[in-house]
């Protein structure tokens, strides 16, 4: 929704540009007031149909901005037989989200099943290599676990004396 606004500014100038254009052509005067009427009905259903499509998966064939992203966090997906594969990504880099859709691949839905049973198992989450690349490699897997994380570092305190370790609460301040 970042770019919303300056898409929309962009559409309303064009429109009035082209109703300018219209006004001081040559033509007759219900020619030119129909001109300028269409051109004021195109903004608001400009804009309708830009904050429409904000809510719809993206094909990932129509995505050129991101191409060429290597990898990207999946954080949440839903398949649907013969329908497609419906991903919430976070591209690396990237300020917010984004909604996608694959088509429909048997073979991609049970590998992306796999790799969410590894990362629910492991705790971990999901990635995806080459999200927007038609890979020809059918020996590299298109989702994948990420890594087990690392245990948290253990809070306690040695004594100076070389006695154990001794585990302070962060409320305790004694």
């Amino acid at each position: 929704m970042s770019h919303l606004i300056e898409m929309q500014s962009v559409a309303v100038a064009l429109a009035a540009a082209l109703a300018t254009i219209a006004i001081w052509s040559p033509r007759r005067v219900w020619i030119k007031l129909v001109a300028v009427l269409v051109s004021v009905g195109f903004m608001p259903v400009a804009y309708a149909g830009m904050t429409d499509l904000l809510s719809k998966p993206k094909p990932v064939r129509l995505e050129w901005a991101r191409a060429t992203t290597d990898r990207a966090t999946v954080l949440g997906a839903q398949i649907k037989e013969n329908a497609g594969i419906y991903l919430w990504l976070m591209m690396e880099g990237a300020a917010e989200p984004r909604y996608y859709k694959l088509p429909w691949d048997q073979e991609l839905a049970k590998q992306l099943q796999e790799a969410m049973k590894e990362a629910d198992k492991n705790k971990s989450g999901l990635a995806m290599n080459l999200p927007f690349e038609k890979s020809n490699d059918p020996d590299k897997p298109m989702f994948y676990a990420l890594p087990q994380p690392k245990m948290p570092e253990k809070g306690g305190e040695e004594k100076e004396d070389g006695g154990p370790m001794v585990y302070r609460h962060p409320g305790m301040n004694a």
